[in-house]
């Protein structure tokens, strides 16, 4: 079946907006599912569905369907802008709240950027992730430069955090805020923050993040943890080891970048899920995007391989009471930001024209969904 057709359905879950409802799943077909793999074909009126959009396809399913978006291309690219608007109901900030574009000195703010986008998801009814207030990357040359003692680099810490925050309480959704500070083999990353401070700089800033906006929902976002194995268990010690202290983290981003021929196994996602989900966390999937790979035959495979790879991890955020948000990375091929990787990841060419994932997608969001939690009807 060649991918096409509507968008998200997931009945049954806690939003990530303020005042999360628990809804029952929709319990459907299992003749459904036992043909799921096949569906790559069959389409429903793809003219339709383009001007419909994905968003408005998700009818009763607790499901948010975003992308990361940057400002300049809604500034100058009318149909950047429209696709935005038209298949998203949440946009993520790929670069502008990052550190490095938000404090070109130590006594500045650049909020020009951040105004925009959040202005600009207001008014299409979007909400919002805001992403990242601490990270190890991408920082202002002034800090990565600098010399700072432990205090002084809190006191950096408590102002960015307080500042950004606060100037957006009420208006961005759920903060990714602290990202990416675990290593590959579970232990914590070596950054900036965690050799001068400690690694009671994560517990630091969520507090902070929470004091500015009690609302906001606030998350931990990491790469290569999406499934089981050793750094996903690195991530959940540390969740586990927050949760203990009674710090207000309410979440956790799967990042979800990946290769065909190299994903993860959709019920290695779902067990990670459970376990996250017995913490207490709510889940998003929030930087989804599947690369290309040669080695799994010509373009056309590789682009339906791609789309069963976007459908099976969506299918599990789904069917996962706890997974709230599936977001991708950017829509079109033609504004990927991850340097030096293929140019072919994501919904959208380089055109604008849909590709076979998006279709998978839209067909997933259209049809009723078995849904299972561990072999469990999910509640």
């Amino acid at each position: 079946m060649n991918y096409s057709t509507t968008s998200v359905t997931a009945s049954g879950k806690t939003k990530s907006k303020r005042g999360h409802e628990t809804i029952m799943k929709l319990f459907v077909m299992t003749m459904y599912l036992l043909l799921a793999p096949l569906v790559i074909g069959i389409r429903a009126d793809d003219a339709d569905q383009e001007a419909k959009g994905l968003r408005d396809t998700l009818g009763a399913q607790m499901v948010s369907i975003g992308t990361a978006a940057e400002p300049n291309p809604i500034r100058t690219d009318p149909m950047y802008a429209e696709i935005l608007a038209r298949d998203f109901n949440m946009l993520a900030t790929e670069n502008a709240f990052k550190m490095g574009l938000m404090r070109p000195t130590e006594d500045s703010y650049r909020f020009e950027d951040t105004d925009f986008l959040v202005d600009f998801a207001e008014m299409n009814g979007m909400d919002v992730r805001g992403h990242t207030l601490i990270w190890h990357q991408q920082l202002p040359d002034w800090l990565s430069n600098g010399t700072y003692t432990r205090e002084e680099l809190l006191t950096i810490m408590e102002e960015h955090v307080t500042t950004v925050v606060s100037r957006y309480r009420g208006r961005v959704d759920a903060w990714d805020v602290v990202n990416e500070a675990v290593e590959g083999d579970g232990s914590l990353r070596q950054s900036i923050f965690l050799q001068t401070i400690g690694p009671e700089y994560i517990e630091y800033a969520f507090r902070w993040a929470a004091a500015a906006d009690p609302e906001a929902r606030l998350f931990y976002n990491d790469f290569g943890a999406d499934g089981l194995g050793v750094k996903s268990e690195g991530v959940y010690r540390l969740m586990e080891s927050l949760l203990a202290k009674r710090v207000p983290v309410h979440g956790i981003g799967l990042q979800m970048h990946t290769t065909i021929g190299d994903t993860p196994d959709p019920e290695d996602v779902r067990r990670n899920m459970d376990r996250l989900a017995q913490l207490g966390l709510e889940i998003h999937v929030t930087e989804m995007d599947v690369r290309l790979n040669d080695e799994m035959g010509d373009l056309d495979t590789q682009l339906q391989l791609q789309a069963q790879t976007y459908r099976s991890i969506a299918e599990v955020c789904i069917q996962h009471p706890a997974c709230t948000a599936f977001v991708t990375w950017g829509f079109s091929d033609s504004n990927y930001a991850r340097a030096g990787r293929p140019d072919t990841p994501l919904l959208f060419d380089a055109n604008y024209v849909p590709k076979p994932a998006y279709w998978a997608l839209a067909d997933l969001f259209a049809s009723p969904v078995l849904m299972q939690c561990s072999g469990q009807p999910c509640r």
